[in-house]
Parts: structure tokens; C-alpha cells; sequence
């Protein structure tokens, strides 16, 4: 069957019969690729309930109906599985992740900025987490800011108002515990949305610290949000 060049579209044959079946492959396939969201890139076996549009990313080591697939895109269309081949500067949103990827032509970068031919990337990363605290004076967040990472800044949410005597928190690292805030408020809604001057990079995993100001902290749930660029280097081959 002769197809499109860019994204694999089954074309009509002359006096094709059935020409229903190719032509609402043909929309399925854009249907998925227009505006590509996978539903993950780690699942090795396709899932029995699968729904018609429904894509995934096939990992390395995928079995059954995926066996050999590694790298394409598995779209479930009319009860089985059709095959996409994506090209360098596709992008997909991967919903497990909760991250946008880039193919550079050999396999997807997740939350990659822009890709170079040999693999090497810079990319773009936003890390999440919800910490409730605890009592004392300072509180801290194990490893929430990776090795490797160039913090551009820390942004956070009450989620859940913070008890104890202290009138306002800051927030920070150790040894520069107001990095990323000060005079922070303690209701629930109340954000922090802290910059530096320049980015600041970080060669080991580092904590965060929330801070009381005028007394100490009793409860609550804070959401914090690293905001990081990342480097990656070449492919080996």
C-alpha cells in the first residue's frame, strides 16, 4: 500500500474497494499524530483494554504484539495495533510522565529544549512534590533538587495551612536558607516564587529547606517546584 511521506497515511488505490477501511486508518493516524500524547514510554506489554487512539511509545524488551518495536509508536486503532515510525523533531506529550519529548532521529528525549544531531540535549525539567511538615524550626526536603541540576528557580503552594508560632517561612539550601524566599505567608494559597540572579548549579543532590521566621513550624502541606535546566551528553555511537 502506498503511503504519505510524512506521517505513513495509507493513499487510496484506483477503484479500491473498501475504501472506508484505508480512509478512516488514514484518519486515525492523524488523529493520533496531529497533537501526539502517548500514554507512556515504560510499558513493555500492551495493555489488554486498550482504547481505539490510545498511543504508547514502545519501550526496549516490549513483548507480544510490541516484540521488535522498540522506539515506535503503538497506536491501538480499530481492535489492534498499527505501527508508527516517528522522525527527528516529532514531539509527544508522555501523560505517565507528565513531560513533553522530542525525537532527534534516534530515539525520544524527554523534556528536551533542543537536541543535536550526535544526541547531546539541553533539557528543560520541572520537579514536583508535596511535603507535609513536620514540627521544628527548619524542615527539610531530602534531595529535591538533583545532582547536575542548574536551578533557574523554586516556585511552591500551601496546599495545606502551616501551623506553629512562626509568623512567615523562607525558603532555601542549606548554608543559604532564603535562597528562594523570605517573609513567605503561612495560608493555604499563599506561593513562593523564588529567582535568582543567575541560575545556580548544584553538583550533588541538595535539599530544600523551609525555614519559620519568628518562631517555629507545626504542620502543614507545602507543594515545591524545582525548576531546572540539564545537560545531556552525546550518544556513545
Amino acid at each position: 500500500m502506498v503511503e504519505t511521506y510524512q506521517h505513513g497515511l495509507p493513499l487510496l488505490a484506483a477503484g479500491q474497494a473498501q475504501k472506508h477501511v484505508t480512509v478512516n486508518e488514514a484518519l486515525a493516524r492523524i488523529d493520533a499524530v496531529a497533537q501526539l500524547r502517548v500514554v507512556s514510554d515504560a510499558q513493555a506489554v500492551p495493555p489488554a483494554g486498550a482504547l481505539d487512539g490510545q498511543a504508547y511509545v514502545v519501550p526496549e524488551g516490549a513483548s507480544g504484539a510490541w516484540a521488535g518495536k522498540a522506539g515506535l509508536v503503538a497506536l491501538f486503532a480499530n481492535g489492534g495495533w498499527v505501527f508508527l515510525g516517528p522522525r527527528a523533531g516529532w514531539r509527544a506529550w508522555n501523560e505517565a510522565a507528565g513531560a513533553a519529548m522530542v525525537h532527534d532521529g534516534a530515539g525520544w528525549i524527554e523534556g528536551a529544549l533542543d537536541a543535536g544531531a550526535g544526541g547531546a540535549a539541553t533539557l528543560h525539567r520541572v520537579l514536583e512534590v508535596d511535603h507535609a511538615l513536620g514540627q521544628g524550626t527548619s524542615v527539610s526536603v531530602p534531595g529535591a533538587i538533583p545532582s547536575g541540576a542548574l536551578v533557574i528557580g523554586v516556585t511552591g503552594r500551601v496546599l495545606a495551612a502551616l501551623g506553629g508560632a512562626a509568623t512567615s517561612w523562607r525558603l532555601g539550601v542549606p548554608g543559604s536558607d532564603d535562597r528562594y524566599g523570605s517573609g513567605l505567608g503561612k495560608g493555604a494559597g499563599s506561593h513562593a516564587s523564588g529567582l535568582t540572579g543567575a541560575p545556580v548549579a548544584y553538583y550533588g543532590d541538595t535539599d530544600l529547606v523551609l525555614s519559620g521566621e519568628g518562631g517555629g513550624l507545626d504542620g502543614g502541606v507545602v507543594r515545591l517546584a524545582v525548576h531546572l535546566l540539564a545537560l545531556r551528553p552525546p550518544r556513545a555511537g
